[in-house]
């Protein structure tokens, strides 16, 4: 997710596309929260990892 959330955010400062940059940053940011907490070792969505 956050290495998504970087290409849109990359593909819209690049194409000058307003909501692909939007939408680039909420997925990193979604993506960063996600990640911190299951290094934490809490259980996000009823998982413990996701690999």
């Amino acid at each position: 997710m956050i290495i998504l959330g970087i290409i849109l955010l990359i593909l819209g400062m690049v194409l000058d596309i307003g909501i692909l940059t939007t939408i680039g940053i909420i997925l990193a940011v979604i993506g960063i929260v996600l990640w911190i907490l299951g290094a934490m070792g809490r259980a996000v969505g009823g998982r413990r990892h996701y690999f």
